[in-house]
């Protein structure tokens, strides 16, 4: 009933299952499980009323988890809830966005891990209602509860990682800087953006192609303006440049698309009760889901990335996957009545805003996902009760057709919508965040509670998606993404223009991007280690220094791999910042002529002043890090001439690879570099 760990693994897993009613197999668990009798010896369950269970807090207590969740690092003190959700405004009040992530840590007097495999709305009520109770519940008693043991938070980690699976790995490439925006068209738009990168000297890898690139939206199509698409794709390629395009869930309705028909013909399609195929609205208008639950709807829809890898594409992200709904006929016919009514009476405060909010509430309606069902084994099951489940398997289907169609070569892929398990397939970014100072601090918070729930190729729309961005803004968000796997400047239709060119002082954006570049084999390796590992890129200072309690209450620094702290700055108009050193540090500043400048700092507090043009990093004592020569593009990084920074005397094992091979061996790839 106690789990043990795989044959030749280090670590042993302590956890125990219990399972519920019928659970859904969500496959998010990859070692088996004996399910224990009786009650968990934390908590108090109740299955009176669906699920509950409740543990009551301490005061010292913090809970780390829930991946990308709104808030703190520390997640006490407010509700969330995992409900996949298409959400463009990420307020502090919202409780849901793009995943769900059921994973939790209670750290304190008792410390242990809590994973509930459900993939239906479940609440994480972590001192909200009361201060000092964990309230976590649901509607359904159909569920797995794993409780972990350990003897450190971190140990814990390592053990739920070994339960999920290893994580994606991403081709090297992928470590470059990336331009998006929803918006470039035609083949003269993104010709353009590589262009003004390549003139200015600013490195880039990638240019992101958002919906605009499709035929009237479609999946799987390119518009005619490209004409040879696959030459045009070679174009670049000569330049250093991969185009990255998009992937939506709706399949548009129309006579004629292939994938339409080949879905329809073969019942791939998600269904309404009686049969029919459910349809609702999005980009291209209506569409229909594909059933990416069923194992042969999952393979077709899969196989379909093909059409784009052929033509040369080696990357792709999936977007609107939680579903999205825009509208269901079924709602508009509700509304439309309602109007009727409406028309022929004297109007009210009350008629007019309830008018306002049938329309609102048209879009990601829960009605309309309980009304889509999957054919699961020939049995149908409901959407709602699994709705959390279909980011992860839509990009299951491209992570596991990819496999078959490059075997030998890795493929980038990420998700906005994901679920634990969708992992081990590719990365998250973090959604339709907005041009906001707190958004980059959101940023920063959310990539350790990631790390945890096994997504390491991650990152967020640098700039801000939303909004009006500004110079300053765009610069400091860089700086931290200097540091996140997936490092991309994506806006949306109708703001401000904000690739790095758009600004004045071009210099400057050519510099800290630069520095990304300078640091990749260093990010790289970590990024290699953490995957093979089972190992968190991202941590707290709370997991390095338990016994800190200063570290533990830092929610704006974070630790990168085994050597360095990361404190960016994220408010407007700031000449620094105030940081904390858990242990003394040399403070590595990257100043905007190309300087590189060494400080040793005391452990304590202290300021340290950042102008807006430079990166700073600071190295933990006795330690150093790799770094490369400025280059314009990964393939030009030079990682036979690497300088080492940091402490004398120290040294540093660099993973390294040829950035493409799917299988990868940390004993075999590590050179020890010694300062």
């Amino acid at each position: 009933e106690i789990a043990s760990c795989l044959v030749g693994s280090e670590m042993c897993i302590r956890d125990r299952k219990y399972t519920y009613g019928n659970p859904f197999f969500t496959e998010s668990v990859v070692v088996s499980f004996e399910a224990s009798e009786g009650m968990p010896e934390v908590g108090t369950v109740n299955l009176d009323d669906g699920f509950s269970f409740l543990y009551d807090m301490k005061a010292e207590d913090a809970v780390y988890g829930l991946g990308e969740a709104n808030r703190g690092i520390n997640k006490r003190g407010y509700k969330y809830i995992s409900n996949n959700t298409d959400i463009p405004n990420h307020h502090e009040d919202v409780y849901s966005l793009y995943a769900s992530h059921n994973f939790v840590i209670i750290s304190g007097e008792r410390t242990f891990g809590l994973y509930i495999d459900y993939p239906s709305s479940l609440v994480f009520d972590i001192g909200y209602t009361k201060m000092d109770e964990l309230h976590i519940f649901c509607d359904k008693a159909d569920l797995d509860l794993y409780v972990i043991t350990g003897e450190s938070i971190y140990d814990i980690v390592k053990q739920f990682r070994q339960m999920i699976g290893k994580s994606y790995i991403a081709p090297k490439f992928a470590f470059g800087f990336g331009q998006s925006r929803w918006g470039y068209k035609t083949p003269e738009d993104f010709a353009y953006v590589v262009k003004k990168y390549r003139e200015n000297h600013i490195p880039i890898d990638m240019v992101y192609m958002d919906i605009d690139y499709m035929d009237h939206y479609k999946d799987f199509t390119i518009n005619e303006a490209f004409g040879d698409f696959s030459e045009y794709v070679e174009e670049l390629k000569k330049e250093n440049i991969r185009l990255i395009p998009i992937i939506d869930a709706g399949v548009k309705i129309e006579e004629g698309y292939d994938v339409y028909e080949e879905g329809v013909a073969n019942n791939y399609f998600c269904k309404r009760e009686d049969g029919s195929d459910f349809v609702a609205a999005v980009w291209p208008g209506y569409t229909h889901f594909p059933d990416v639950l069923n194992p042969e709807a999952r393979k077709w829809f899969g196989g379909k990335y093909k059409l784009l890898t052929d033509a040369g594409i080696e990357g792709f992200w999936n977007d609107m996957n939680e579903p999205a709904i825009f509208y269901t006929p079924e709602g508009v016919c509700e509304v439309k009545e309602a109007m009727r009514e409406f028309i022929d009476k004297e109007e009210s405060v009350d008629d007019v805003w309830g008018i306002r909010d049938m329309v609102a509430d048209l879009a990601n309606n829960a009605k309309d996902y309980a009304s889509m069902y999957h054919n699961m084994n020939g049995k149908m099951v409901r959407h709602d009760q699994v709705h959390n489940l279909f980011g992860y398997n839509m990009t299951r289907a491209a992570g596991e057709a990819l496999r078959e169609i490059c075997p030998e070569k890795r493929c980038l892929l990420f998700s906005r919508s994901s679920y634990i398990g969708m992992h081990r397939y590719g990365g998250i970014w973090t959604g339709d965040n907005k041009s906001w100072w707190s958004h980059i601090l959101l940023n920063l918070k959310m990539l350790p509670s990631l790390n945890m729930c096994g997504f390491l190729y991650t990152g967020a729309d640098l700039g801000g998606f939303g909004c009006n961005t500004t110079r300053d803004l765009l610069l400091r968000w860089l700086a931290l993404g200097v540091f996140t796997p997936l490092m991309r400047n994506h806006a949306c239709l109708g703001t401000r223009e904000q690739e790095c060119y758009q600004f004045e002082q071009i210099e400057d954006f050519r510099h800290i991007i630069g520095v990304r570049y300078r640091l990749l084999p260093y990010i790289y390796s970590e990024y290699m280690k953490a995957a093979l590992n089972d190992e968190m890129m991202f941590k707290p200072l709370a997991f390095e220094y338990p016994e800190d309690r200063m570290a533990v209450n830092v929610e704006d620094q974070l630790m990168l791999g085994n050597e360095i702290m990361i404190a960016p700055v994220y408010t407007q108009n700031a000449i620094g910042r105030y940081v904390y050193l858990p242990e003394d540090m040399m403070l590595v500043r990257f100043k905007a002529e190309g300087d590189i400048e060494q400080t040793e700092m005391k452990k304590g507090h202290h300021f340290v002043e950042v102008p807006l043009n430079e990166v700073i990093l600071f190295i933990r004592k006795g330690k150093c890090i790799p770094l490369a020569d400025f280059a314009e593009c990964v393939a030009d990084i030079n990682t036979k001439k690497l300088q080492l920074l940091g402490y004398a005397g120290s040294s540093y094992q660099l993973y390294d690879d040829d950035g493409y091979t799917r299988e990868c061996n940390l004993k075999m790839s590590r050179v020890i570099f010694n300062n």
